[in-house]
């Protein structure tokens, strides 16, 4: 027998097993700020250092990689549907010194009124951070935000997706407010409108305005049968 056919006949039982995560890059909007969500953890191996949230696949309870990031969203916000996209997969010898691990990372954005956030087991605490000021992070998580970064970066260029960062109900100002703080540069007031409104991928909320000491400002939401594509770039 070869060694090509020894290989084949071994079976899944047989064969070893890395450990699988789901890790969460979890962005919103504080303070002016794009924040993401990160943990301390209260356990080795890195205790005291803060991480992404994650945690273990469990076969026996997720029937997807996408059912395991929802599972592990909701445990940490209490959130059960934002946007939420994998990112891609991290996985070798050296990450964790627990032994060969692979995970897979997701980004989420979550608009962060009224978010409950809660630690769960292995951490000590959890909190938002600035992504521009946040603390050196425990395994490879700091390569797995700036992939997260550059992800939502690019994005924003041509999609809708910075509204998930907002309430469900918004203002224009509100929309190109959030762009400008991804994107670091401001935009065109006429500009910006015109192609919010050639994407049709928004709809006035009847009836219902946002009152200040000027003119009131008419509230918007994402349209239910909307796809996140603006057509071209901001």
């Amino acid at each position: 027998m070869t060694k090509a056919s020894a290989s084949q006949d071994i079976s899944p039982a047989q064969c070893p097993r890395p450990f699988v995560t789901v890790d969460l890059v979890i962005f919103t909007l504080r303070e002016g700020q794009l924040q993401v969500l990160l943990m301390q953890r209260a356990v080795p191996p890195f205790e005291g250092m803060w991480a992404l949230p994650g945690g273990y696949v469990r076969p026996d309870e997720d029937e997807s990689l996408d059912g395991a990031a929802a599972r592990i969203l909701g445990s940490k916000t209490a959130v059960a549907t934002p946007y939420i996209e994998q990112l891609q997969g991290f996985g070798n010898a050296r990450r964790d010194p627990r032994g060969w691990t692979a995970t897979f990372a997701y980004f989420a954005l979550i608009a962060s009124e009224q978010l409950a956030l809660q630690s769960g087991a292995n951490a000590e605490d959890v909190a938002w951070h600035p992504v521009e000021t946040r603390p050196v992070l425990a395994f490879d998580h700091d390569l797995i935000l700036r992939t997260g970064l550059e992800r939502l970066r690019g994005k924003v260029e041509y999609t809708i997706l910075p509204a998930h960062l907002l309430p469900a109900k918004f203002t224009l100002p509100d929309l190109q407010s959030v762009y400008e703080q991804i994107l670091d540069r401001r935009l065109d007031k006429s500009a910006f409108r015109k192609k919010m409104a050639d994407a049709g991928l928004l709809e006035p909320v009847p009836g219902e305005m946002r009152h200040a000491s000027n003119r009131p400002s008419q509230l918007y939401r994402i349209r239910s049968d909307a796809t996140p594509f603006l057509g071209r770039t901001i």
